[in-house]
């Protein structure tokens, strides 16, 4: 290749902000021009959205704006949105133009999966980003207000989310922390406020330890959470949810954290994708493509044991030092690197001073594992920021 190798990170997300800072350090000056396309300016702390999605945290405080992050005379900055994928002729279709790439790292993250559930798409409020949680929050505000107005409408302080999985809990820990505060603003009974978290499969926080699922679910019972566990939600409305049991819940507020599906881009581009993710070779390659790299919420790692691995933000971040290492390989001519998972641990808040996790094998809860999510977010913010940032937004 006689000219500069073009990389094209598409997406600012755990996988591609990462991806990004490592080949700053990693690639030599006019050693490849590297270019990051993300919608926004700024990148996202997606596993700290559920705090200002119920207003305990300013959305601020889960933003980091991208041009501080990165080294501009390394790393160009596109702010535009990815259209379409061109592997025919190595190109990327943005809003505004087109980037041309000889290496492509896909990091677009996920879309909500609705699991063909009726209604869900166009009634129920995802927990997906920033202008998303600004809106849950005001949306969540807003029905106490118009019950002061309507009070006979107690349907607008039931709150409904449907998903049991770590976004749903963390939330729910969040919504029923933040509930007296408002009660006491707008002047409301608390007894009239109810939270329903609705979960289809069998126990809250799906492959968790079930003695630390217990101890959630009864932390978070204690805060004023109802759980209908085992039970499917068969359709979303404008009143509320239908369950599979045909029981009808009345709600204003339907919050979906159900799961998540690829890029529809992906399947678009001719990939071959399972619930718009593709499965990636060793090497976090998309099948068939050398030159591209899947990675987060748009891939699939399967397990020893042949099961595909959840995409959090911790595989995300352990994916990206493996794919900016194989890119640097790739340019350089050396040996790629086979990516191998190594959990560290995974924490669950479940609001104020409670959170339960697993750190190598013991399990924690209380104050002491939600000390351990508050060093786990600092630990991120040092990987991307350094000490600045870590002063910075630390706080939280």
């Amino acid at each position: 290749m006689s000219r500069i190798p073009r990389i094209v990170i598409l997406g600012a997300g755990y996988g591609g902000i990462v991806t990004a800072l490592r080949l700053q350090k990693q690639l030599n000056y006019n050693e490849a021009d590297v270019t990051l396309v993300n919608k926004h300016d700024y990148h996202y702390i997606t596993t700290h959205l559920h705090m200002p999605a119920a207003g305990t945290d300013k959305p601020d405080n889960a933003r980091v704006n991208i041009t501080k992050l990165i080294d501009e005379f390394k790393i160009d900055f596109v702010k535009s949105t990815a259209v379409q994928i061109r592997t025919e002729d190595k190109k990327i279709v943005l809003e505004e133009g087109t980037l041309s790439y000889d290496y492509l790292v896909v990091g677009l993250g996920g879309e909500p999966e609705t699991f063909g559930i009726p209604g869900l798409k166009e009634y129920a409020l995802n927990i997906r980003s920033i202008n998303s949680v600004r809106y849950i929050r005001e949306h969540i505000e807003y029905q106490f207000a118009k019950y002061k107005r309507e009070p006979s409408c107690t349907d607008l302080l039931t709150f409904i989310v449907g998903g049991a999985g770590f976004t749903g809990i963390e939330f729910v820990g969040e919504l029923a922390d933040r509930i007296p505060e408002l009660c006491k603003e707008f002047d409301v009974d608390p007894s009239l406020v109810k939270i329903y978290n609705i979960e289809a499969a069998p126990t809250a926080l799906p492959g968790f330890d079930p003695e630390l699922v217990e101890y959630a679910m009864n932390v978070l019972k204690n805060k004023g959470v109802t759980f209908k566990i085992a039970t499917a939600i068969k359709e979303c409305t404008p009143e509320g949810v239908v369950l599979a049991t045909g029981e009808e819940i009345k709600s204003a507020t339907v919050i979906w954290t159900g799961g998540i599906r690829g890029n529809h881009m992906l399947e678009e581009a001719g990939f071959e994708t399972m619930r718009g993710r593709i499965k990636v070779d060793d090497y976090l390659r998309a099948p068939g493509h050398d030159n591209i790299y899947v990675l987060g919420d748009c891939s699939i790692v399967m397990s020893p044991e042949g099961r595909p691995y959840p995409p959090t933000a911790q595989i995300s971040m352990q994916q990206a030092e493996v794919c900016s290492h194989n890119l640097v390989s790739q340019i350089r001519g050396s040996e790629l690197k086979k990516f191998e998972f190594k959990p560290k641990g995974t924490v669950a808040s479940l609001g104020r001073g409670e959170a339960i996790g697993i750190v190598g094998s013991r399990k924690i809860k209380g104050g002491v594992a939600s000390v351990m999510k508050k060093i786990i977010d600092l630990r991120y913010l040092y990987i991307i920021g350094g000490i600045p940032l870590v002063l910075k937004k630390g706080r939280f």
